[in-house]
């Protein structure tokens, strides 16, 4: 999914000049757009779905052959008679993409192809919560690098890289402005990344982690295609991602989403951004530990930092045996969740709200008082047709949809990727 709408010359109709290079661009994106959304398609079916002439789609088609970002792959038939059409379908195999995610407990990697086939998938136990803003770059960069060799070794170079983080997030000039989590302040991410990975330098993008995670799910979740959703990062802390009529939205500065900050209880705990009562100190799992697990909280001093899947996996194993401390903690965080639930709706009247990390491991609980306090709230009641479902992407959502922004921003300028187009030789 992408933000912005391409609108094709219709055919037949008078267009810019043929060698303008904003109009080569323009039209090999359009082309490789057709191809991302459909599995394979015939030259035809693009030139009718696109609106230019048969002869360029066949020219551009030749180049991306020629470039390998497309392949063909078989032979369609229209109908009983008629001449078969040869499919395409987009390759890219020697082009990468990777999605990074550093969270309080965890630092992950998602590396593609242009195609979206994968070709890493890492996440490494970390402490980022305590380790200071300079140890947990080093060790996300660590990562990274790890993972562009991988990559490499795998014929796929990183033509890009884009990072989830769980914080306020300056997209366009990839600036962490504030981590309240990670107590990042300022942190010129994108930068910093960038020349920590060598001489050749690789365009990095830095945003929040729930709307990566929400492009993810709109892209390729349980939801996929639901012009009207909301995901909910079930992290230490809480974060929403808003896709409204199938778009992202970003708010005027880039902020919107957090959600995890809506206040909800003036006589709650202290929250990590330094506020009282926020949604996520009833709701996180650091919350929800400290209810179901005391003795193994987050905030023990010396103790070491939980793999969250390790914790999850015990905690629905207590909860399966029906354990009467972990089913009342979680009963408590499911009806927290519904009444932040109902407020999300009563601002944007979404069809699906999607839970996403702990939230959706331990749906079985928390989501039937999620659902049924989100019904009592919500000031539509059964008009708003909205519900909770559980992901499928797991911890790695906002990676994979960080990767799935790399992707998107190669086909938005497939140049980038393309080497110049050869000269005649002079005879």
């Amino acid at each position: 999914m992408t933000d912005e709408p391409y609108l094709a010359r219709p055919a037949g109709g008078p267009g810019p000049p043929a060698g303008s290079a904003s109009v080569r661009r323009a039209n090999l994106s359009l082309v490789l757009r057709q191809l991302r959304d459909h599995a394979s398609l015939s030259r035809a079916d693009i030139a009718q779905a696109t609106g230019l002439h048969r002869a360029t789609v066949s020219n551009l088609m030749t180049e991306l052959v020629d470039r390998r970002l497309v392949r063909e792959v078989g032979v369609e038939h229209a109908g009983a008679i008629g001449r078969p059409r040869r499919a395409v379908a987009l390759y890219g195999a020697h082009v990468g993409a990777l999605g990074m995610e550093i969270n309080v407990d965890y630092i992950a990697a998602h590396g593609t192809d242009l195609s979206g086939r994968a070709l890493v998938e890492r996440r490494v136990v970390f402490d980022a919560m305590s380790s200071g803003q300079d140890r947990a770059l080093r060790r996300l960069c660590l990562v990274a690098g790890e993972a562009v060799a991988a990559m490499k070794r795998a014929g796929a170079a990183p033509a890009g890289i884009a990072v989830a983080v769980a914080g306020l997030v300056n997209a366009a000039s990839g600036v962490v402005t504030f981590a309240p989590n990670l107590n990042w302040h300022d942190l010129p991410l994108a930068d910093r990344l960038s020349d920590a990975l060598g001489p050749v330098p690789v365009p990095v993008t830095v945003d929040n982690d729930a709307n990566l995670a929400a492009l993810a799910e709109h892209a390729s979740g349980v939801a996929a295609g639901t012009p009207d959703l909301v995901y909910l990062t079930g992290e230490v802390g809480v974060g929403g991602g808003i896709v409204a009529g199938g778009r992202l939205l970003r708010g005027a500065d880039g902020f919107s989403g957090e959600v995890g900050h809506l206040p909800v209880d003036p006589y709650g705990e202290r929250c990590g951004c330094g506020r009282i009562g926020c949604w996520e100190t009833k709701v996180g799992l650091a919350a929800l530990v400290r209810a179901a697990m005391p003795e193994q909280a987050y905030e023990l001093p010396g103790s070491p930092v939980p793999d969250p899947e390790e914790r999850v996996a015990e905690m629905a194993g207590g909860l399966a045996a029906g354990d009467p401390r972990m089913l009342a903690a979680a009963s408590e965080a499911g009806r927290w969740l519904g009444l932040g639930g109902a407020i999300v709706v009563n601002l944007f009247n979404p069809r699906v709200i999607v839970v996403g990390g702990y939230f959706a491991a331990l749906a079985p609980w928390l989501l039937p008082h999620a659902q049924a306090e989100l019904e009592r709230l919500a000031v539509a009641g059964p008009a708003a047709r909205c519900r909770f479902v559980a992901s499928d992407l797991g911890f790695g959502a906002a990676s994979r949809g960080a990767a799935t922004v790399v992707v998107n921003q190669l086909i938005d300028d497939p140049t980038s990727i393309m080497d110049p187009l050869p000269r005649p030789t002079a005879r």
